[in-house]
């Protein structure tokens, strides 16, 4: 049943690629997989294999294929992503030997994937329960781990009913857990093979932090530090900015970078017009710097800067808490500056624990957004303390990637 879901879901993405650019992109990078196999895989090599759904999972996986590639160099890296949201963006890393999709999940595909790269070892990142890949790689003894996974009681392995799914669980050699809570609940199935490690997300952000190179445009933009005053918006959904665009047009004393988390020219055209005190698009400020001028809105409309953008400002939102799931309050905090946020965030740890450490701000409408910005923005203490407060949290937790890596690899 499992089999022929996935194998009705290939069929689906096919269709929808008529019609859809996500899915055309799946369906062709489908095609591919193959290809980029025989190209780039060596026979003799050792192989770690390392698998991110999308984006966000690939940056939670990266400390670990850095550390890899720093400490083990005897071995190759492949790198598989199921989302095109997360391949589009990293198929040229140069962290991994080989970039590829991963093949649809059932048991021919899975067999000829792996009887081709080998894998000494398997690691997955955070949500990846792929049935048919899993109990392959148990049956061929190779090791696979699970790194910086959550676990919730709602989910289909803890329910009577869907109980089965546990089983699953079993064929990881060893699961890497964020919190003792996830640990707790797969002990309550019969799953010990865990150890309590935290999320890789937190070394990711430092090292991102210590890397990070300066963005003359948006230096240019924000002005002189302690001067003026900034918000940057990072991952911004339209249910985002209905929540803090009219408070900017009452404050145009405040100046706002917004990085948008899509950004078609329909989307870019409708950011620049909402806002009353002038916006401009950074690909055209980066023609003619006059444009800045007099622009309260800023927006990023490339890849790549938010991770760093967030270094010029005095206070950050980021998106997708009014949507689908919040993006990464952890690219902000370790900046020393508190972090807005919005209601849908109870799947993600971290959110819950910065806001008790007074650096996340949760808010559940605009009036929360306004009532807050009006505090942080024109209270220069209250901003600080928390912004610290965000800072030191995120210092409290880096150390998962250690942890490990030294359990994977033992000395």
């Amino acid at each position: 049943m499992y089999s022929g879901a996935i194998s009705a879901f290939g069929v689906g993405v096919k269709v929808a690629g008529f019609k859809n650019s996500k899915a055309r992109l799946l369906s062709e990078g489908q095609k591919e997989i193959w290809r980029r196999l025989d190209e780039s895989i060596e026979a003799d090599a050792r192989y770690i294999w390392v698998h991110a759904a999308s984006l966000g999972e690939f940056e939670q996986g990266r400390p670990i294929i850095e550390k890899i590639r720093k400490e083990r160099p005897e071995y190759k890296i492949l790198l598989t992503f199921f989302s095109p949201s997360g391949y589009e963006v990293r198929k040229n890393y140069s962290g991994a030997d080989c970039v590829c999709y991963l093949p649809f999940d059932t048991p021919g595909r899975v067999r000829r994937f792996i009887d081709k790269v080998n894998p000494e070892i398997a690691i997955f990142v955070k949500y990846e329960f792929w049935r048919n890949y899993l109990h392959e790689l148990w049956c061929r003894q190779i090791p696979v781990y699970l790194i910086s996974a959550v676990f919730r009681p709602d989910q289909f392995f803890f329910k009577r009913r869907s109980a089965w799914y546990g089983y699953w669980l079993k064929w990881y050699t060893r699961i890497f857990v964020q919190d003792e809570r996830s640990r707790q609940l797969l002990h309550s199935i019969r799953v010990d093979s865990v150890d309590v490690c935290g999320d890789t997300r937190f070394d990711r952000v430092s090292d991102i932090r210590a890397a990070r190179k300066p963005i003359p445009l948006i230096e240019r933009f924000a002005g002189t530090p302690g001067k003026n005053k900034v918000m940057m918006a990072g991952s911004s959904w339209p249910e985002d900015e209905r929540v803090y665009a009219e408070w900017f047009d009452r404050h145009p004393e405040i100046k706002l970078v917004i990085a948008p988390h899509e950004f078609d020219k329909e989307r870019l055209d409708t950011l620049v017009s909402l806002f009353k005190n002038g916006a401009v698009l950074m690909s055209e400020a980066q023609k003619d710097e006059a444009l800045l001028d007099g622009k309260q809105v800023l927006v990023i409309d490339c890849f790549g800067l938010l991770s760093s953008a967030y270094a010029y400002c005095n206070v950050a939102y980021v998106g997708g808490g009014f949507g689908a799931g919040l993006h990464n309050i952890n690219e902000a905090a370790v900046y020393d500056v508190p972090v807005f946020y919005g209601p849908n965030n109870e799947k993600f740890i971290e959110a819950g624990e910065m806001a008790l450490s007074g650096g996340g701000i949760p808010i559940a409408s605009k009036e929360d957004f306004e009532r807050m910005a009006d505090i942080l923005f024109y209270n220069d203490r209250e901003r600080e303390t928390r912004g610290r407060n965000a800072g030191d949290y995120i210092r409290a937790k880096i150390g998962a990637t250690d942890k490990i890596f030294d359990i994977i690899f033992p000395s």
